[in-house]
């Protein structure tokens, strides 16, 4: 068991001499009572402002050392080390460093949205350089400082002895303006912090104005004539919900942008971004470095070189060129400057300020209530002060006019008299009659001073009277003029009515505050110098994507990627093309190009759509397999994407049409499949036997025709399919014979080709034509079939077939519809079609992951009832699985090499 009796006390020790005990303390009550202590003095004596003048006391104590000083905006300047040493040396005995610190922030404009000194010499810049020493350096009080000061002699605010009771500090300033709204402050006590911004003077001296004349303003009015802080730096405030939860619950959070101007340099030039203003407390020279080191590690592209042309001397502080490289897009730049870099920043906004010596988290309106009711207490104590001072004054001029009634006696007695204590007592004594004071100061004037003091018949001088008068010199006693004292006496009159008017009513001290605040609005306010923006400034993921055309796949086992387009470089036709990174078990499926904004609908085999947007599809080499579809999307395990639909814009006008196996076809609006959720939506109805296996794009007027995997093709309008909801089942669009199926759906485009492409290798380009009247119910036809001696590869049409095979001619929804290609053992099954120009470019997978990529004008111009052409060489026992047209302004020049890029 431990013994809890405490150790002897050394020999010869106090507690031995005493002969009392040592007492026992608790840890805890001893370390929670001493941090109690520390951590009040923190937040009362260094780190917080108070409400009422805005200052933390050594801001205070340096402006009162300064106006001890004389250092007021009139005076010279003097050196900074004395202002350190007469601070040090009254009121903050906490080291030099410390209080030149505080000095110095005091004079930075780019600190203080109105600074308090006038600095002379280097005290840093908005460079982030230093200031210089103290001992380098002068200062002096600005304008606005010394409305700080005001009044302070005439006993307004309570003062309280210094660290060794020699000299008297005041508790707080007067402060004519609100300095805490006006410049902000900065604080971190023990577990607490403020950050008070800076607001515009002319504004928050306009809704103090408001706030005295109709005490009831509500929040919302004083925020129409305060919209928000008012930076010295300037800058953009992107929106305005933070600005409204700070002024409502006293905290808050918003985005500060730095002034930016995309600056285009002229044709054939690189455009340039110009950095006018950045955002509070952010250097340029940190600004600088931390956009070279994005650089540096690349996660900012297209910067090639930043050029500080920042000059004070040009009125230019800040003035930063980045230089983009060719072809980079300066809003995509700016964008991730804009989320990697300080050129955005978050900025929190706490209103806690000292109130009755404890801090106290305020809102907008109760900070302004709490200057008003200290610019009352202070119009009221000065008044009061005032009032004593002329009443004491008026109460010395009645003695002298007194005096002046009866001078001769005034001066026998001075010159009678062995010292002044009794010629003090011989003048209280003295007895002056009305009558001879009457015709002393004349009847006017005696009548007035009968209706202040109101009739006697003699009068004597008080105590006060007689030591004013007996401190006269003999030679001003002799030259006493009852005039120019009956003139000052009527003033102090006039002047103690004014003051006693003022304290009998308290609309009358709120009319002194308005003209107070009025006077100081026009006299050193200025324009606003940050501009308030109703836009959010959340900068998603997206912004900070290039809007450029890629390759998305999507392979039969799953796995999707996307890459840029450059990776498969032109080839002429019969190419072999280049590998696609794909398992060996594996092929794509679906390819196409698009852009990384655009949307994509993403329809499965069963009918279901998802919804994502091209960037969010992984990124991956060309000889990279690509990622599980199932981490993109959120697919069902028997589900599997059948059709791929880029979309930039849900329009109204435009329509989606599906496509189905057996030949189904359903329309319905765009607008329908813009808000899919998380889980997908259902996109067709279908029959448990049926697949969709298509989906395009359509408005009113367009054509779509339908192609079967036995070389069939219908062409009909789409009008000819009335529009449904997205759950609806199909109707029939072809009329398919046998085990034939549908593989394809395009629009129809009359100045454009039908390119048709099979499993062995070949393909054809086959005009559409011009629109064609309907064809009569029956009319529907099927071509002449396949013989058993087939046409040569690429037969032309002009010499030994129909002109009509040239085209494709409109027909009823639900036909057979016409022969498109010839299906042989030559050229086998077709596997897709697509609509092409003239300068097009298309893709072409085959089921062992090999792609190439042509011009489809190298593929010969043939009749629909034809073989077509080789456009592809497959190795042996390779097929074609798809196709895709690449848009066209991804087309590179013509002769690129076959080899990847």
């Amino acid at each position: 068991m431990a013994d809890d009796t405490p150790p002897p006390p050394a020999p010869g020790g106090p507690a031995e001499a005493s002969g009392a005990p040592i007492p026992l303390l608790d840890i805890v009550d001893e370390l929670r009572d001493s941090y109690l202590t520390y951590a009040q003095s923190v937040i009362v004596s260094r780190a917080l402002p108070d409400v009422r003048d805005g200052l933390k006391p050594s801001q205070r104590r340096i402006l009162v050392a300064m106006n001890d000083l004389g250092l007021g905006p009139t005076a010279a300047t003097s050196k900074c080390a004395g202002i350190i040493g007469e601070t040090m040396k009254r009121y903050h005995p906490h080291g030099d460093a410390s209080i030149y610190d505080a000095l110095v922030r005091l004079a930075q404009d780019w600190v203080l949205r109105y600074r308090l000194i006038h600095g002379q010499g280097n005290f840093g810049s908005i460079a982030g350089l230093p200031p210089a020493a103290h001992r380098y350096t002068e200062a002096k009080l600005s304008p606005v400082a010394a409305e700080l000061l005001d009044d302070l002699d005439h006993e307004t605010v309570d003062f309280v002895d210094n660290y060794d009771g020699k000299y008297r500090e005041p508790l707080v300033l007067p402060a004519r303006f609100p300095n805490l709204l006006v410049n902000g402050a900065d604080g971190i006590a023990v577990g607490m912090a403020t950050h008070i911004p800076p607001h515009n003077l002319r504004e928050v001296c306009a809704a103090l104005v408001r706030l005295i004349e109709d005490p009831d303003t509500t929040l919302g009015d004083l925020i129409q004539l305060v919209p928000g802080p008012d930076f010295p730096t300037g800058g953009i405030v992107m929106g305005r919900q933070g600005i409204v939860d700070a002024y409502a619950r006293g905290r808050g959070k918003i985005t500060l942008r730095a002034r930016v101007d995309i600056v285009e340099e002229g044709k054939g030039k690189s455009p340039s971004i110009l950095i006018r203003e950045v955002p509070f407390q952010v250097s340029r020279i940190k600004l600088q470095e931390v956009i070279a080191e994005l650089v540096k590690e690349e996660r900012i592209a297209g910067i090639s070189g930043v050029r500080d042309e920042s000059s004070a001397r040009t009125g230019e502080p800040v003035r930063i060129v980045i230089e983009l490289k060719r072809g980079a897009d300066p809003h995509l730049v700016l964008n991730q400057l804009y989320q990697f870099s300080p050129l955005q920043d978050t900025v929190s906004i706490i209103l806690l300020a000292i109130v009755d010596g404890r801090p106290q988290l305020l809102t907008l309106k109760e900070m302004m209530q709490k200057f008003l009711d200290h610019r009352v207490q202070v119009i009221r104590r000065r008044t009061e002060y005032l009032l004593r001072e002329a009443k004491r004054r008026g109460h010395v001029l009645e003695g002298q006019l007194i005096a002046i009634a009866d001078i001769d006696e005034v001066i026998r007695i001075c010159r009678t008299s062995p010292n002044r204590s009794e010629a003090k007592l011989r003048l209280q004594q003295m007895e002056v009659p009305a009558a001879l004071m009457e015709r002393a100061i004349g009847a006017e004037a005696f009548g007035g001073l009968q209706r202040e003091l109101g009739a006697q018949a003699v009068y004597r001088m008080t105590e006060l009277q007689a030591e004013a008068v007996v401190r006269l010199q003999l030679g001003q006693l002799a030259a006493l003029e009852s005039e120019e004292i009956l003139k000052e006496y009527t003033h102090l009159r006039e002047q103690i009515r004014g003051f006693e008017t003022l304290l009998g009513d308290d609309a009358n001290v709120r009319k002194v505050i308005r003209d107070d605040l009025e006077h100081i609005g026009s006299r050193f306010g200025d324009a606003r110098k940050t501009e308030i923006s109703g836009d959010a400034a959340d900068v998603s993921m997206e912004d900070l994507i290039e809007d450029e055309q890629v390759v998305v796949s999507v392979s039969h086992q799953g796995f999707v990627k996307r890459m840029p387009v450059g990776e498969y470089r032109v080839q002429h036709r019969g190419g072999k093309g280049v590998q696609g990174g794909l398992r060996d078990d594996d092929f794509v499926e679906h390819f196409f190009t698009a852009a990384t904004k655009d949307y994509l609908l993403c329809f499965t085999d069963k009918g279901q759509l998802y919804w994502l947007k091209v960037w969010q599809v992984p990124q991956a080499a060309r000889t990279s397999p690509g990622r599980s579809i199932a981490n993109v999307l959120s697919l069902k395990p028997e589900e599997k994407l059948s059709g791929i639909v880029a979309v930039r814009e849900f329009v109204e006008g435009a329509f989606l049409l599906t496509a189905t196996r057996k030949g189904l076809v359903k329309k319905s609006k765009l607008t329908d499949y813009s808000r899919p959720r998380a889980g997908g939506i259902i996109g067709m109805g279908l029959d448990d036997d049926d697949k969709l296996i298509g989906v395009g794009l359509t408005k009113a007027g367009d054509e779509v025709v339908l192609s079967s995997r036995n070389g069939m093709a219908i062409r009909f309008s789409e009008a000819n399919i009335r529009a449904t909801g997205r759950g609806t089942y199909g109707v029939k669009g072809i009329n398919l014979v046998g085990d034939d199926e549908l593989v394809g759906m395009t629009v129809a485009d009359p100045d454009g080709f039908l390119l048709t492409v099979c499993e062995l290798g070949y393909g054809k380009r086959t005009p559409f034509g011009a629109n064609t009247a309907d064809a009569a119910d029956g009319d529907d036809d099927a071509g002449p079939e396949p013989t058993e001696t087939e046409p040569e590869e690429g037969t032309e049409t002009e010499g030994g077939e129909d002109r009509s095979s040239m085209r494709y001619r409109r027909q009823r929804r639900g036909g057979k519809g016409l022969r498109d290609v010839k299906v042989t053992a030559k050229n086998g099954k077709v596997v897709g079609v697509s609509s092409v120009r003239d300068g097009d470019e298309v893709i072409l997978i085959t089921v062992g992951g090999m792609v190439t990529r042509c011009k489809v004008d190298t593929i010969r111009l043939v009749g629909r009832n034809t073989q077509g052409v080789r456009v592809m060489n497959l190795n042996e026992g390779d097929k074609l699985a798809t196709l895709a047209k690449v848009a066209p302004e991804t087309v590179e020049p013509a002769g690129t090499a076959v080899e990847p890029a």
